[in-house]
């Protein structure tokens, strides 16, 4: 059991409305809530079941409903000083896992948690499911000047540090003898507090520095080598104390620490596991959130004795998050404790490793940190989970492309039983995977198959895909090919179609696909890619790639005005492109995004697009392109991609999917997207999204609120056209298509 003591993740007003108490629950990520009256007087618990409880009794459900309503008045509590030993067997699991402690008057004035693996420093939760909690160490290595301190917090933030640390000494207090002198101590000791003595800032000057931490939004942390610093540094506010590894046997200082209420990190260098134990049992008593982080406490340590592996043993003597505090060169070391489980990493921080003192020999400079930074992220991105494998959006891409199919040898006709001999393998990859032949054979066909056609899942049961007459109260579509369009119009009437050029389309004659004029409008997708790998970017910087890209794309132009003849269109033809932007290795500072814009309007300058709506197409943060992934950094971010828009007078084509991934990636809520993105809208591409780069999903099967969705696209975009863009949503006669039009007609 631990006691939280910060309340901010975990308190609303009793009049506060219980959306507003939903939104709390969803952050804290444990489905329950204290309302507190606004003098911090416990009225109650709202927790899910709680919410859904009163959702289900209640007739007409209005979430401005004051939580105080809703709240169960009648929670389980414990009194403030109540030994850990008494709360625990109030926990339920499943049902009370967090209990509210009140003070003598009803106050809240803490949190009893059942869980031990989790600690929260700030607004950073810590433990299993979260990333590692990166922790730039300055310690001394300011070397006693309040300017350098807060020169490496700026630095530490740039680098990406989650937190920055310090420390605090009163060398009176901390030494023996009354002037804390070091004549007559050994010489390493006396050399230590010579140290000290020159490079210790005061309290106050510390306390500026933190003050540089907290204005740039970095968590603080310091750690107290003596009690009147305890004091100081609680009574200033940080979120949590951090224990060196020489005073993980000082149970006086431990225990003046856990009266603070603060979560501790303790570093558990130069100690026995018996004494881990017994220090970890003594804080455990407490009910003090704390985490131990493995360390070899040699400058630098030899990477013999770091002993990664020893934080399993941690995480067992301690119950407790485990992580790293490395003193070896470079940061390797790091990069690998957090794949073997660390979530919390600590390391030293300098401008200048020959800098006077022991620290900075093994810090890292600031570049060297972003670096460490940035791989801890891949790792963490690449753990993953021990869910059941499934194909990610890039290798089903790349099985549509590689893999194999079971094919038709001959024309099947309704009603025949497809025997063995009907049944070949062949690539590509885009119909039934050839280890489906055994439940395939011996089935009763429901359609005509042609020799050398695909079978698909549908023909492993008695349904038929097949399109309808839909409704929509805007334009609506079909993505199409040259080759494929008549088949899908068989049994539905778009109002246009929408041709999906790849690059060798351009060199073909459309008279060679479109013989008659035919009722209904168009659009067209240009090619991403096109000849030798050549991926179309109006922002590249190199000229040659930037004029081709030019002339590529008017080729495009060119040839949706030559389509025009054989529609009947009252406004000049969509034409949607992806315009580019895009990186190899990682994405560019948010300040060369301008530049980067102005680049591709330059470009636009120079297409005649006269007969054409060319409309940008909003990107992820992640496409996938010739097998594999790249970074996206124009047409993602909603407010950048708005302000071209609105600057250059341009026109959108809002890929829903596409956005939705870049809205999760930036922490944006979508609506807030939609909002920005929306009103510069001429056509959208409908379909779901999962994560950061899951596109192409079915509708309905992703993360998006198509109601609310609906609902702002009818206020703010409610002219534009759509089609359903289901990944590989052609194939089995459309059948990817038909379902998404059947969701879709439920809002639009």
């Amino acid at each position: 059991m631990i006691i939280d003591r910060n309340l901010t993740p975990w308190v609303v007003f009793a009049d506060e409305p219980v959306l507003t108490a939903l939104a709390k629950i969803n952050a804290n990520k444990a489905r329950v809530i204290f309302s507190v009256s606004e003098h911090g007087h416990l009225e109650g618990v709202l927790s899910d079941g709680d919410f859904r409880r009163w959702v289900t009794t209640t007739r007409s459900v209005d979430l401005t409903t004051p939580t105080r309503a809703v709240a169960n008045a009648t929670p389980v509590t414990v009194l403030e000083g109540t030994d850990p030993d008494e709360i625990t067997p109030l926990f339920q699991p499943g049902r009370i896992e967090q209990i509210p402690i009140v003070d003598e008057r009803g106050h809240l004035v803490g949190v009893a948690q059942s869980r031990t693996s989790q600690l929260r420093i700030g607004e950073h939760l810590i433990g299993e499911g979260q990333p590692a909690f990166l922790i730039a160490e300055i310690g001394i290595n300011h070397n006693g000047s309040v300017e350098l301190a807060k020169r490496l917090v700026d630095l530490a933030v740039d680098a990406g540090a989650d937190c920055v640390k310090f420390q605090m000494r009163d060398l009176k207090a901390l030494y023996r003898g009354e002037d804390a002198s070091s004549a007559g101590e050994d010489l390493g000791p006396q050399y230590t507090m010579d140290l000290l003595s020159k490079f210790s800032l005061s309290n106050e000057e510390l306390f500026e520095a933190f003050d540089r931490a907290r204005a740039r939004g970095i968590a603080v942390m310091c750690t107290p080598w003596d009690r009147p610093s305890v004091e100081a540094l609680a009574a200033y506010g940080l979120p949590a104390l951090k224990i060196a590894s020489a005073d993980l046997t000082n149970h006086d200082l431990l225990t003046y620490a856990t009266t603070t209420g603060l979560p501790l990190v303790m570093s558990t260098g130069m100690s026995t596991e018996s004494e881990i134990r017994e220090s970890a049992a003594l804080v455990r008593r407490t009910g003090t959130p704390f985490a131990l982080l493995q360390c070899q406490s040699t400058y630098p340590a030899p990477f013999k004795d770091i002993n990664l592996r020893y934080m399993d043993r941690l995480a067992e003597l301690g119950d407790c998050p485990v992580g790293y505090s490395g003193h070896e060169r470079g940061f390797h070391v790091a990069v690998a404790a957090v794949a073997r489980g660390a979530k919390i990493i600590e390391k030293h921080f300098t401008v200048d490793k020959t800098m006077e003192g022991n620290d900075h020999k093994v810090s890292l400079l600031p570049d060297e940190f972003a670096e460490m930074v940035r791989h801890i992220r891949d790792v963490e991105d690449s753990l993953g989970t021990t869910a059941p494998r499934e194909v990610s959006t890039g290798e089903m891409m790349n099985r549509v492309n590689l893999a194999k199919s079971l094919v038709a040898t001959r024309r099947i006709e309704p009603g025949e039983v497809i025997d063995e001999t009907d049944v070949d393998v062949k690539s590509p990859g885009r119909g039934l995977q050839p280890n489906a032949r055994p439940r395939l054979v011996g089935r009763t066909s429901r359609r005509v198959v042609e020799a050398g056609d695909f079978f698909y899942a549908t023909d492993l049961s008695d349904v038929v895909a097949k399109g309808r007459d839909f409704h929509f109260h805007r334009p609506w579509g079909l993505p199409v090919r040259y080759h494929d369009w008549r088949s899908l119009i068989t049994d539905s009437t778009p109002d246009f179609l929408e041709f999906h050029f790849s690059y060798k389309d351009l060199d073909l004659d459309p008279a060679r696909f479109l013989d008659e004029r035919l009722p209904m409008a168009f659009t067209t997708h240009s090619p991403d890619l096109f000849a030798g790998d050549f991926l179309l970017n109006l922002a590249s910087e190199d000229d040659e790639h930037w004029t081709r890209s030019i002339r590529e794309l008017q080729r495009v132009i060119d040839t949706t005005r030559t389509m025009r003849q054989w529609f009947t269109c009252e406004q000049d033809p969509v034409l949607i492109a992806s315009l580019g932007g895009f990186s190899k290795d990682a994405h560019v500072p948010r300040a060369e995004l301008q530049p980067m814009y102005a680049r591709v309007n330059d470009a636009w300058e120079r297409l005649d697009t006269d007969g054409v709506r060319l409309c940008a197409q909003t990107l992820p943060p992640y496409p996938w392109y010739m097998g594999g992934q790249l970074y996206c950094n124009l047409f993602v971010g909603g407010e950048d991609t708005a302000a071209f828009a609105s600057t250059y007078g341009r026109r959108l084509t809002f890929d829903v999917s596409h956005s939705k991934l870049s809205a999760n990636f930036s922490g944006m809520p979508f609506s807030e997207m939609t909002e920005l993105i929306a009103p510069h809208t001429d056509h959208l591409h409908l379909v779901d999204a999962v994560g950061i780069d899951g596109e192409g999903v079915q509708v309905g099967d992703g993360e998006i609120d198509w109601a609310m969705l609906a609902r702002q696209l009818d206020r703010l975009a409610p002219n534009a056209s759509f089609i359903p863009e289901i990944w590989q949503g052609h194939v089995n006669n459309g059948e990817g298509f038909w379902t998404a039009l059947e969701r879709l007609e439920r809002w639009f």
